[in-house]
């Protein structure tokens, strides 16, 4: 069973990363474009925020999140842009406000859950420890895209494997989203930790594997950086297939980023 104290300690200190990354930024800097096309920094922190609120509601008041649900549905491939919008016209420092406020109320909430307690959401229903693996993921990547717009080369942590590991449990849902039938045996995905340690998935002895340091993994299937640019490499052809569509988020396929010096970056999901 997952440690899902140590899940939620491990979302705090990713919050805490980044907030210490935008905390001391200028207006200017707020509004520096992302490589997600039409997102700001601002946009980026404003989606976060938005997402923690919606997951406090879904963990707080199941009927005024599936009215939520409801309007989702009704322009699915806007209502996370036009949640970002909402919020990132606000003032910078209360936009940085309101995003510390919802993402430790949802701490607060998702630390008093009860044991085997599902939380709904646009998908299936999640445990504790999914909602927190998944806002891990999430803070991390859009961390990401604030970063490259700054400039700034982040340290990687321990806190990857989390983010490797929605990827590669996602491997099956990315053949869904584009219509393709999914292999039926599993890779062996083997990674290598910046402090060396070696992270795996899989069965030892499955014919099929990727390998690659954890880093590089991540920004692979978060689509913030082009296979061609990084050290994943895949051993057979259902392996290799997977590296090009692999995306560890829910929602449609994005178009991912360009290879560098392959023109500007595209964008992703979100």
């Amino acid at each position: 069973m997952p440690d899902v104290a140590a899940l939620l300690d491990d979302l705090r200190e990713e919050s805490q990363e980044l907030d210490v990354l935008v905390r001391e930024l200028s207006a200017g800097q707020w509004a520096a474009s992302t490589p997600a096309p039409g997102w700001s920094v601002a946009h980026q922190i404003a989606h976060l925020t938005w997402t923690d609120e919606v997951a406090l509601l879904a963990a707080t008041d199941a009927d005024a999140f599936a009215g939520e649900v409801a309007r989702a549905m009704e322009a699915p491939e806007s209502f996370v842009d036009r949640g970002a919008e909402e919020l990132a016209v606000l003032d910078p420092a209360a936009l940085l406000a309101r995003w510390r406020d919802g993402r430790g109320r949802l701490d607060a909430v998702l630390r008093a859950a009860p044991a085997g307690v599902r939380i709904p959401w646009y998908g299936p229903p999640m445990s504790v420890a999914s909602m927190a693996t998944a806002r891990i993921m999430e803070t991390w990547a859009h961390g990401q895209d604030i970063a490259d717009a700054l400039g700034v080369t982040r340290t990687p942590t321990a806190r990857l494997r989390h983010v490797a590991r929605i990827g590669v449990r996602a491997r099956d849902y990315a053949y869904l989203v584009r219509g393709i039938k999914a292999p039926e045996e599993e890779f062996r995905v083997e990674l290598k930790a910046p402090d060396g340690e070696l992270i795996v998935f899989g069965a030892q002895d499955a014919p099929q594997h990727v390998t690659g340091p954890l880093l590089d993994f991540c920004l692979l299937v978060t689509q913030r950086a082009h296979r061609d640019d990084l050290a994943v490499r895949a051993v057979g052809p259902d392996a290799d297939q997977w590296l090009g569509i692999a995306q560890a988020f829910a929602g449609p396929a994005g178009p991912g980023r360009a290879p560098r010096g392959a023109g500007a970056p595209k964008g992703d999901d979100e």
